[in-house]
């Protein structure tokens, strides 16, 4: 063989050999994918056939990337319910197993961001990328992994926290009838956080378009917007996505928790989360019970709540504090959801109807709310000055129904009235206007000592703003106060002079 066809050969020989190797790098892999075929769909869940190895909760992958939670298994097949509109799958469509439960994105990636259950934005940005995922239902930690609660929660709002303080931790329950101020409450809750390193989540469950936008508008102007994560699963969202929301919700805060931080969620509200869990339930078949609600309506709202609460140091010394919202019709209390989120919580607070028609404002009823954590988780001058406020505005409302029958009243019967009007008036506090807790003490501290006995409303809403000035320009004081155990004489020398010269000021 010559040298010219030596050559020749070589080449073939090398390009064989690269072919041969590319047909290696390229050959397709034996894989084994279980598969099932949709049998019926219907308003937000569909029957699945043939998925012998899923398991629940798993997320499964339908047609036109909708996708799916696993709700019931049988022998007849696997019952799915769905996450996204079921008008984009039909009969016969393919489904395929992910071998994975429901999980959201979390971490500082969300923080300022709108996204529904599943973390896909809502606020017109790009997706969060990159983030870490963490599984929506989780087992509650154990008690040995519990502290007792005792750091307070200030809200901003002079009633509840010189009467039904929230602390660190808690789980306290805000309920009313329907246009009471529940959301509001929520809100400015939300917008005396601005100033602290707590994380927080708003959780609007099946609340119409408009409301939630209301919400966010609000969370912009008190500069409170980037940095909360508003998890949305609106009125027409499928009923899946409503079901998963506060589950979701609390895993997002349960991220923060873990590095030590402390987290605020509010769950506005369950009422609709259980209407929602009550609908798939039907669809799914389950027994119903009670006002059509299945057995375990309990457990659906005692497993998410159970996972908020105060964790000692060796769990990460973190806290979630839970403000779920619950809607009452007609004062009904005793209603099934109402009772059952009461005897889930530690507290509730109570939004009256009949204070709200009359202008008093927030509608808080003393009467009605409690704090199972009371004074513990309350600032010690604040507890001082506050401690009696509830057996005298009791006792005022008792003395003034009295009074309305035009009895003549002795002269420290008339000085009862004066002071109970004062009280009240300086409980009295406008929307998305949260106090600091300086104010705060200030205002409470001069109403309980009589200073504003003689005031008219007009002026003794001129004294408050004046009062709620000198706060604020005395951090030395706020200080002082938040460094004292108690209401000492020097203490309360000092807010004397500061509320009497306000009061000269407007006499």
């Amino acid at each position: 063989m010559n040298k010219a066809a030596e050559e020749r050969a070589s080449l073939v020989k090398d390009a064989l050999e690269a072919a041969l190797a590319a047909t290696r790098e390229t050959s397709p892999e034996l894989r084994f994918e279980e598969v099932g075929r949709v049998r019926a769909v219907g308003a937000g869940v569909a029957d699945v056939e043939g998925l012998k190895g899923v398991f629940a909760d798993e997320i499964l992958e339908f047609p036109s990337k909708v996708r799916g939670i696993v709700g019931d298994l049988s022998l007849r097949g696997t019952s799915v319910i769905l996450l996204d509109p079921a008008d984009r799958i039909g009969a016969g469509d393919l489904v395929r197993r992910s071998k994975k439960v429901a999980e959201v994105p979390v971490g500082p990636a969300l923080v300022g961001r709108v996204v529904d259950p599943l973390g896909r934005p809502l606020d017109g940005r790009a997706p969060v990328k990159e983030a870490p995922t963490l599984a929506v239902e989780v087992a509650a930690l154990p008690i040995s992994a519990r502290a007792p609660v005792k750091r307070p929660l200030a809200t901003g709002i002079k009633i509840v926290d010189a009467a039904v303080p929230v602390g660190l931790g808690q789980r306290q329950l805000v309920i009313g009838d329907r246009q009471t101020g529940k959301t509001s409450l929520a809100v400015d809750c939300l917008l005396n956080q601005r100033d602290n390193d707590i994380v927080c989540v708003y959780c609007a469950i099946g609340q119409r378009s408009d409301a939630v936008a209301r919400v966010i508008a609000a969370l912009r102007e008190g500069g409170m917007l980037e940095r909360c994560i508003l998890v949305v699963a609106s009125g027409d969202a499928p009923a899946g996505l409503a079901f998963l929301a506060p589950y979701a919700a609390t895993a997002m805060a349960e991220h923060f928790v873990a590095q030590g931080r402390d987290s605020l969620v509010i769950y506005d509200d369950l009422t609709r989360h259980a209407r929602a869990y009550r609908e798939l339930s039907l669809l799914l078949h389950r027994p119903p019970g009670r006002e059509a609600y299945p057995g375990d309506i309990f457990y659906l709202h005692a497993r998410l709540l159970e996972r908020a609460g105060q964790f000692s140091k060796s769990a990460g010394g973190g806290s979630l504090t839970a403000l779920p919202v619950v809607e009452t019709q007609a004062e009904n209390l005793a209603a099934y959801i109402p009772t059952n989120l009461i005897s889930i919580t530690d507290g509730q607070i109570y939004l009256s109807p009949r204070l709200f028609q009359k202008g008093r404002l927030p509608a808080v009823d003393l009467g009605r709310s409690v704090s199972r954590v009371g004074g513990k988780a309350q600032h010690p001058t604040l507890r001082a000055i506050a401690s009696d406020l509830r057996i005298a505005m009791s006792q005022f409302e008792e003395l003034e129904i009295f009074a309305r029958f035009g009895t003549q009243l002795d002269a420290e019967t008339e000085a009862k009235l004066k002071r109970g009007r004062a009280l009240r008036g300086v409980l009295l506090q406008g929307e998305r206007h949260p106090l600091a807790p300086l104010p705060q003490m200030l205002q409470l501290a001069a109403a309980t000592a009589g200073q504003f006995d003689q005031l008219t409303a007009a002026a003794l809403s001129q004294a408050l703003e004046r009062i709620e000035a000198a706060g604020e320009s005395r951090p030395d004081l706020a200080e002082r106060l938040a460094r004292s155990s108690g209401l000492g004489k020097d203490l309360q020398v000092e807010i004397s002079s500061l509320a009497q010269e306000a009061v000269d000021a407007v006499a």
